[in-house]
């Protein structure tokens, strides 16, 4: 009797049958010529599925395997996460995720060469990467992230896989530490870093700058013009408008836990400079001289060697000499430095000689009484003038953690 052939034993009896109807040389036309005919196109078809000569379609080879040793979608959940997974991954709605792979590879036998066959060759990269370790929970809290979660746990590779796919990028090259610097005494949490400085380039990339970033146009003479619209209290907003005419976004986005940062100049592309500031510290002094030393850092070191500068200014520059002249820029186009050395600002730190310095540069007072502090190594002074919780309050779209 002719059947579809299913399992190992069909595949044998059938072989059986055809060596019968070869060896009776059968007239063609006869029964037999037909039937050996059948079963010559039912083998064809069933070592086409079991001995390709070229890789199966992964899914094809998950099916196949599921066939061949009876599983149903619910055997498969162990590997693949939950019974939604599974019917998405079957349907060709999920990609399979390398968890997936090396799991499916481990426990069913399925070759990882024919898993593997679709992937970019990149996401090899990340089979270091610890999904659990991105902060998911802030992410999403955060609003980072909207869509649907009933497990963090189970959830977390697809859920920073989704978001970092809004910049047509891997979570391994977001983490690519050799186009990172970063300043700090304390160690960033480096998948929170990479988290942050997606949020800033996607934010950035949403509402872009209308006018394209001409390379060159941040020198010191720009730097001073910024500086100078720190005089009115809006002077934070003024100075993102002022960059963003130039095609520089100002991002203003809360740091995340344990990266302890302040700010952060990124090149995305080429050349198109992007400025993130945490408010961090939320000061006056502070937000201007933050500004000045991410401008400083677009103005003379971004470039394809290194695209991100990532900065905790509590700390000074360690002897990094790209740091070391960031901070000097700042200082000089913020307050220059023979100015400084004659002013009596720098000897008797009174209100009166911040204020005074302030109005002859055209710069807010709280630029002046920062420098004060800093001099002196005394941050107990001039509390009145470094503008304390006048900030954040001007990003009022931002949502602030405390």
């Amino acid at each position: 009797m002719v059947k579809v052939i299913k399992t190992e034993a069909d595949y044998d009896a059938a072989l059986a049958r055809i060596e019968e109807l070869i060896d009776g040389n059968p007239e063609p036309g006869t029964a037999e010529a037909d039937e050996l005919e059948v079963f010559s196109l039912l083998v064809e078809e069933y070592e086409s599925r079991r001995f390709p000569s070229s890789l199966p379609d992964p899914i094809g080879a998950i099916k196949f395997r599921m066939e061949q040793q009876g599983l149903t979608q619910r055997d498969l959940v162990p590997f693949i996460g939950s019974r939604g997974k599974v019917s998405e991954v079957l349907s060709g709605k999920r990609t399979l995720t390398l968890s997936m792979i090396r799991s499916l590879h481990s426990n069913l036998g399925i070759p990882a060469e024919v898993l593997l066959q679709e992937r970019d060759p990149s996401v090899l990269e990340e089979t270091g990467i610890d999904w659990s370790r991105f902060p998911v929970r802030e992410m999403l809290s955060r609003g980072w992230v909207t869509a649907q979660v009933t497990s963090v746990r189970e959830q977390a590779e697809d859920i920073v896989r989704g978001f970092f796919a809004k910049l047509d990028v891997k979570p391994a090259a977001a983490m690519f530490r050799t186009m990172n610097h970063v300043r700090s005494a304390r160690s960033m949490d480096e998948y929170a870093l990479a988290a942050w400085s997606a949020r800033v380039v996607i934010r950035a990339r949403e509402d872009p700058p209308s006018v394209r970033f001409e390379p060159g146009t941040v020198d010191f003479d720009f730097m001073r013009e910024v500086a100078r619209l720190s005089w009115s209290d809006s002077g934070p907003l003024l100075a993102q408008e002022y960059l963003r005419k130039h095609g520089i976004p100002l991002i203003i986005e809360p740091h995340l836990p344990r990266t302890y940062l302040d700010g952060a100049a990124i090149l995305a592309g080429e050349d198109r400079p992007i400025i993130g500031l945490t408010i961090r510290h939320d000061r006056i002094d502070n937000f201007w001289y933050c500004l000045m030393h991410e401008l400083a850092h677009v103005s003379r070191h971004l470039d394809a060697g290194v695209s991100r500068f990532f900065d905790d200014l509590d700390v000074e520059d360690q002897g990094n000499t790209r740091e070391e002249e960031a901070d000097e820029l700042a200082g000089e186009a913020l307050i220059p430095n023979d100015v400084w050395q004659r002013s009596p600002a720098r000897s008797y730190r009174s209100p009166e000689a911040a204020e005074q310095l302030a109005k002859e540069l055209h710069i807010h007072p709280a630029i002046v009484a920062g420098r004060m502090r800093h001099d002196s190594n005394n941050y107990r002074i001039l509390n009145q003038l470094v503008g304390h919780r006048q900030v954040r309050k001007l990003f009022a779209e931002v949502k602030w953690s405390g």
